[in-house]
Parts: structure tokens; C-alpha cells; sequence
């Protein structure tokens, strides 16, 4: 029996995204799974607007989000300080996918989302995200090629696709087309895995 593919979409600049990676990573340490993770870049303007037109009702919305997102990082020991500035991420998106053509996916995913909510690392710099790369073994100049090339290609098509199968925002994962939004609908997911008979390696405590 082929092992399940569980497709992950996510992105840097969310902290909710943030704040499920580590019990995403859990899924595959507790059941007989694998996962995908692709990038889904936000467009932050398409529904809240810029800084500069946004209206009370989405500034109520944005401070929300953070307030509740920090309470949520806090009980992980997460540092979560809300960004400065709207950022697009492609570059550390695109990051990502080298990253995992080049077998350190993990150790970057980890380094891009604590860096940039701490406010040590700026997303949106190609020079930035191609120091993170160095640091892992990965080439600057094959990364710089691939981001404003085929990567840009492969990250479009990523995004594409997704929309058409329903994606909107993330996290977001995908367990044989079904959609489950938010790291709040993980347990919803795992019930989904024990529904197929997916092996659990460990129990939870």
C-alpha cells in the first residue's frame, strides 16, 4: 500500500502558517505519511487591503489576527512580532522550492520562519533569502538563476493549480482532493487518516 501524500500549502509571512509548522512536521512523525510542502503566496491587499486604504473594520480584523496568533506562538515559545510593512515573500517561497530540490528544505523552513518573525530577515530581498541558502550548503548564484527563472515559472504554476482545486489561504492541507484550512483542522485531518486506516506510529500522551 502506497504511503499517503499529505500536501501542505503555506506561507512565510503568515503567522498562522508559523505557528502550525511544527505540529504539521507531527503528522509525519505520527502517522504513516508524507508530506508535500509547496508554497501558496498571499496577497495580503486582495483582502485587507494596503496599509494606506484600509478601513477600521480591517484594521480591527489585522490586530486580531495578531493578538490572537501571538497567544497561540506564545504556548510554543514562538517569538511572533507582527511585520513592519506588507511584504509579497515570492523570494522566500521560491526559496523554499530550491530548498527542496536540493534536499534542506527543513532545516530552511525553519530558519526563514523564525528569522522573519523575529524581524530578522526580509523576505521580500533576493539578497537576503540567497544568504539563508549559503548557510545551508546551497549555491547563490544556481539560486538567483532559478528565482528570476524556472523557479518563478514553477512557483506560478504552484499557485495556479492550487486556486484550482480550491485553495484560498493558508495553512492549508490536502488529503486526496479534501480540503482542511487552518491549523485549527488538524485533529479534523488526523480523524480523516484513522477513518483510512493510516498506521499511527505513536499515540498522542
Amino acid at each position: 500500500m502506497a504511503i499517503p501524500t499529505i500536501t501542505v500549502y503555506t506561507d512565510y509571512k503568515s503567522p498562522y502558517a508559523f505557528i502550525a509548522k511544527a505540529p504539521t512536521y507531527q503528522l509525519e512523525e505520527r502517522f504513516e505519511v508524507q508530506l508535500e510542502w509547496l508554497p501558496y503566496t498571499l496577497n495580503i491587499e486582495s483582502y485587507l487591503g494596503s496599509v494606506d486604504s484600509r478601513d477600521e473594520h480591517q484594521w480591527r480584523k489585522v490586530r486580531y489576527g495578531y493578538m490572537d496568533a501571538r497567544r497561540l506562538a506564545n504556548r510554543q515559545g514562538l517569538t511572533l512580532k507582527g511585520p513592519q510593512r506588507i511584504f509579497n515573500a515570492y523570494y522566500a517561497s521560491v526559496g523554499m522550492l530550491f530548498a527542496k530540490h536540493h534536499d534542506f528544505f527543513r532545516a530552511y523552513n525553519d530558519a526563514v520562519f523564525e528569522r522573519f518573525w523575529r524581524r530578522e530577515l526580509d523576505v521580500d530581498s533576493l539578497e537576503a533569502i540567497s544568504e539563508v541558502i549559503v548557510g545551508f550548503g546551497g549555491d547563490s548564484h544556481a539560486f538567483r538563476e532559478y528565482a528570476e527563472g524556472a523557479g518563478r515559472v514553477e512557483h506560478d504554476e504552484i499557485r495556479k493549480y492550487a486556486e484550482s482545486i480550491g485553495v484560498f489561504g493558508v495553512p492549508t492541507f490536502v488529503l486526496d482532493g479534501e480540503l482542511f484550512f487552518g491549523g485549527d483542522r488538524l485533529d479534523l485531518l488526523m480523524e480523516r487518516l484513522r477513518e483510512r486506516g493510516i498506521a499511527e506510529k505513536i499515540s498522542a500522551e
